[in-house]
């Protein structure tokens, strides 16, 4: 075997972007990949909607090394244009009639249009967080981590809470009691531990020290007129949603204990002050609830939530007093989205006809009836409900098609009304290959795996090709459905240009990604690896049986904890993958525990405790034993997954005598990195490494 060897060595810029841009940009190449302006142009981003519920502003640009710009149209697809400059965005009223502005730190009450703007507050410190009451006659906003209450008619302002200069800052979370109390919490992270990232590339090197651990988290509810405050709930708990009812009454907690493992959903009766569980669940693996979906029905004190109880995330309501719990969705797919429409009706986002599109759905909660809206096949994301509840907007994509903003009329939601068009010409220029979406069972004959293909063009009779693996980041995240990738746009055009060259790249959600029910994610509990990596060699071996690829020369690359697996892949299975990249990768998740416990602690325990899951999970722990050629690349200043991680890694390789790996370092990079030039260096590098290991004979095109 080839010997390799340890490079270490600062970024230089690769490519010059001034050149590049005048040329190129019609044409798949690695440069055009990782660009700026960047083939597919940026995606439109949802700003807000209209004062008068007919129009959305959005920011969009085509190049992205503009400054962003901001643009306007009709509910209806009719009247774009160019707005000259960002629209001011105020807090509105609940009554529409009155804005809340922050400009250099003060709050400005006015018009909602921003005109007719006086002053409400100022102080040396900028204000934060202005909430409004029911009523719409108050708000409720944060200084110097106090609270604050003003008067909106008079602008008379009193202050509510009077903290230490060691305690910790006050939150504003709603309106209770008729207006007469405000919801509180403060997050004490006071006790967690520092931990460091150092900076080297300015004159002198920084220790980057940050505050990482789980906080002491506590909810109050204050008495606005007497200043009084009283404690519900402190201490060692995640409060994951804390909405309070339209009638001010009713005051719902949603919370955790930090690992995830047990899950209360309670309600506070604020005129009694008595206290109602109305929902329990626990697991042996870890709960993924909240992401604010508590809420109580408008004009009805109904508390409606999803649960994983059933095995698949589905929508619940249920009454204050804890009667009336009632699960209105079920089967073998999830709700990924709701919200209300009124008392009785709601709209939800599910995967119920597969894993990997998304279709709206109106509800009647009462009926317990519901009307699919949506028919064409897509995946549908980012869903803003307008303030008069008639439109929906959304991101939507298919296949090869980058998201672009569309809106339903539910009214008449005949058709979906297309927003924006912002594929630019040089995208649509390029002749990208089809992606296969596929479906298949895993080796126990019971899991069921998506799993994406894209193939070279043309397939030679009787070749066989060899096959590069991607591993998407995150562990819980979902990147296998039928539409552009929004987390990884650049990997997926850098898998048509493999696949130009001659490789068939394959991706397979594996066990532990989001949105195929709470078995399929918790079955990695405790060891973190070992059914993701039987799932990727389930995802070749149905690839194999076509008869097109070459398995014994299969490579494997992924980032964050695609780059960890592709570490925990080259150790566990070096008879399916003979060549590994992997990019800013965990190999000691006992080092990610105390930078990120909140993710690390649910999946694996504590390292103190539960050693043997860290033992087992961790690539460092068989660092010795690394038989196939691995390159790494770690951004240095990488305060997600320090520098630490690739730094004892790579210790260990060396002191085991071993040979077989390089690295690659970039001094200025954090986890994710932002320059073009840091980019492309990576995936050449990639690309070369695979091409002198896989044997790949044809050229990319545009090389």
């Amino acid at each position: 075997m080839k010997r390799s060897f340890l490079l270490v060595s600062c970024l230089l810029t690769l490519v010059s972007t001034d050149t590049f841009a005048q040329r190129g940009l019609d044409t798949l190449s690695l440069k055009s990949i990782f660009h700026e302006p960047y083939l597919a142009g940026v995606r439109p981003s949802f700003n807000n909607f209209a004062l008068d519920q007919k129009s959305i502003v959005y920011s969009w640009n085509d190049s992205a090394r503009t400054g962003t710009e901001y643009f306007s149209v009709n509910l209806d697809g009719s009247g774009f244009k160019q707005i000259a400059e960002r629209p001011e965005l105020g807090t509105f009223s609940p009554d529409g009639k009155r804005a809340i502005f922050a400009e250099r730190g003060a709050l400005m009450i006015g018009n909602p249009d921003g005109s007719n703007k006086r002053m409400l507050f100022s102080a040396p410190t900028p204000s934060f967080m202005p909430v409004w009451s029911q009523d719409s006659k108050f708000v409720a906003f944060v200084n110097a981590g106090d609270v604050w209450t003003a008067d909106v008619t008079t602008t008379s302002v009193q202050r509510v809470t009077n903290k230490k200069p060691s305690d910790p800052n006050f939150q504003v979370r709603g309106w209770a009691s008729a207006n007469t109390r405000l919801v509180l919490s403060t997050s004490d992270n006071s006790g967690a531990r520092d931990i460091y990232f150092p900076e080297y590339v300015g004159r002198f090197v920084t220790p980057g020290n940050v505050k990482r651990g789980f906080p002491k988290n506590a909810l109050y509810v204050v008495d606005v007129s007497t200043r009084q405050i009283r404690t519900l709930l402190e201490g060692d708990i995640r409060m994951v949603s804390v909405p309070v009812s339209e009638s001010g009454r009713y005051l719902a907690v949603d919370q955790t204990d930090h690992y995830q493992k047990t899950r209360e959903l309670g309600v506070y009766d604020l005129s009694d002050a008595s206290y109602k569980i109305v929902f329990k669940d626990s697991t042996q693996g870890w709960l993924v609830n909240g992401f604010g979906d508590v809420r109580f029905a408008p004009g009805a004190d109904v508390l409606s939530f999803t649960s994983e109880q059933s095995g698949y995330n589905h929508l619940y309501t249920v009454n204050p007093d804890g009667s009336g719990l009632t699960q209105h969705t079920s089967g073998e797919w999830q709700v990924t989205w709701y919200q209300w429409l009124d008392s009785k009706e709601l709209l939800f986002v599910s995967t119920e006809v597969d894993p990997g599109e998304r279709h709206v759905y109106r509800y009647d909660s009462q009926r317990k009836t519901k009307t699919r809206l949506t028919s064409e096949t897509a995946f549908r994301q980012d869903f803003r409900l307008s303030g008069d509840k008639q439109t929906l907007v959304y991101g939507k994509t298919y296949f090869n098609t980058p998201t672009d903003l569309f809106a339903l009329n539910l009214r008449r939601p005949n058709r979906e009304i297309r927003l924006t068009n912002s594929i630019p010409d040089r995208f649509k220029a390029i002749q990208w290959l089809q992606p296969e979406y596929v479906r298949f069972t895993g080796r126990d004959g019971v899991t069921k795996l998506s799993m994406e293909v894209i193939k070279p063009p043309v397939l030679e009779p009787g070749k066989t090709y060899p096959v590069i693996v991607f591993v998407h980041g995150a562990g819980s995240l979902q990147n296998v459905y039928k539409g552009w990738s929004e987390n990884y746009y650049r990997e997926y055009m850098f898998h048509h240009w493999l696949a130009m060259k001659g490789y068939v790249v394959i991706e397979v959600d594996y066990r532990h990604s989001l949105n195929y029910g709470r078995k399929f994610r918790e079955d990695v509990t405790g060891w973190m690896g070992k059914y993701e990596l039987e799932d990727m060699i389930d995802g070749i071996d149905h690839v194999a049986k076509e008869g097109i690829i070459d398995v014994d020369r299969v490579g494997v690359y992924g980032g964050s904890y695609g780059g960890f697996m592709a570490l925990y892949a080259l150790h566990h299975a070096p008879d399916r993958f003979h060549v590994g990249a992997a990019l800013r990768a965990v190999t000691n998740w006992e080092n990610y525990f105390w930078a990120n416990p909140g993710y690390t602690g649910p999946r694996l325990g504590h390292p103190e405790k539960d050693v043997e899951n860290y033992r087992r999970s961790s690539p460092l722990t068989h660092a010795d034993s690394l038989s196939r050629p691995m390159i790494m690349f770690h951004g240095l200043i990488d305060d997600n997954v320090g520098f630490q991680d690739a730094m004892q890694y790579i210790d260990r390789l060396i002191q085991s005598g071993n040979e077989n790996f390089e690295l690659m370092v970039y001094p200025s990079e954090r986890h994710s990195f932002v320059k073009p030039a840091a980019w492309y260096d990576e995936y050449r590098r990639i690309a070369e490494y695979f091409d002198r290991w896989l044997g790949a004979q044809k050229k990319g095109p545009g090389n």
